[in-house]
């Protein structure tokens, strides 16, 4: 048995590691593609938050402010899009070899993680040219990781278990994901938020790790669940993950059974 979970240890590194080269095949510029688009909407949207709305005038070092908000939600969602795909994708292989079908999405999630560390190095050198220099507490980061890592997991399950079936659901996600994009504040602080919508947003895991996060390398002026929730609703956004990344995975284990035969 150890030696059966050490091959599929060993082939969800591989495939890890072809996912990222396979990404910049061909590619002059490989890696800083990933860096290229999220510094882009960074900049764009800079320009219109502090030129045009001067919303991030309120923000203490809104760039960096804005910046990390952008890369967490990129890992988030690029990681939900390309775990979509990861069975239909994989058919052939699928019906030609046995192993845990769950391989696949999570050796796209460690690809996608890779490449979210590598983006965090570089918000990490924007808080050094803003001088900011974080506390001993920003070791908490690393759980705030972990928890990101097991949400987009979880989620990244759940729809690549629907998706063999249901292809309305990529549809679906695009729409919900840009919706997703605005109603997280990324752009914007949650004190322009009325009180009650304010609160009902930190509900969400995504808004909870980012203002978690930007509390701890950035700013603690950053609105965090644990400011603005009622004590009897603090544990919803962190517990919320786990409780994804659970049904995701009953889903997924359910569902593979025909995957063979569906895809």
């Amino acid at each position: 048995m150890d030696k059966i979970n050490k091959n599929y240890i060993g082939l969800t590194k591989e495939l890890a590691l072809t996912y990222f080269k396979l990404k910049y095949q061909g590619s002059i510029l490989g890696y800083l593609w990933s860096l290229v688009k999220p510094i882009l909407l960074f900049l764009v949207l800079l320009f219109v938050f502090t030129r045009v709305f001067k919303v991030g005038g309120s923000i203490e070092h809104y760039p960096v402010y804005l910046l990390l908000g952008i890369v967490v939600w990129g890992f988030f969602s690029e990681m939900t899009v390309i775990s979509m795909g990861a069975i239909v994708e994989n058919g052939d292989l699928l019906r030609k070899v046995y192993f845990p079908r769950i391989v696949l999405v999570v050796a796209r999630s460690i690809t996608s993680l890779m490449i979210f560390i590598l983006n965090l190095i570089v918000v990490l050198v924007f808080m050094l040219f803003e001088k900011i220099m974080p506390g001993v507490t920003a070791i908490f980061v690393l759980f705030l990781i972990l928890e990101l890592f097991i949400l987009v997991t979880g989620v990244g399950l759940i729809l690549s278990s629907l998706y063999v079936r249901y292809r309305d659901v990529a549809h679906i996600w695009e729409v919900g994901l840009t919706a997703a994009f605005y109603a997280t504040p990324i752009l914007y602080p949650l004190s322009l938020a009325p009180k009650r919508f304010a609160s009902f947003l930190m509900l969400s895991p995504m808004a909870q790790i980012i203002q978690d996060m930007r509390f701890l390398l950035i700013t603690k002026e950053s609105a965090t669940a644990i400011k603005m929730l009622p004590l009897v609703l603090v544990w919803v956004p962190y517990t919320l993950p786990f409780i994804i990344f659970v049904f995701g995975y009953w889903l997924f284990k359910k569902s593979s059974i025909k995957f063979a035969e569906e895809v």
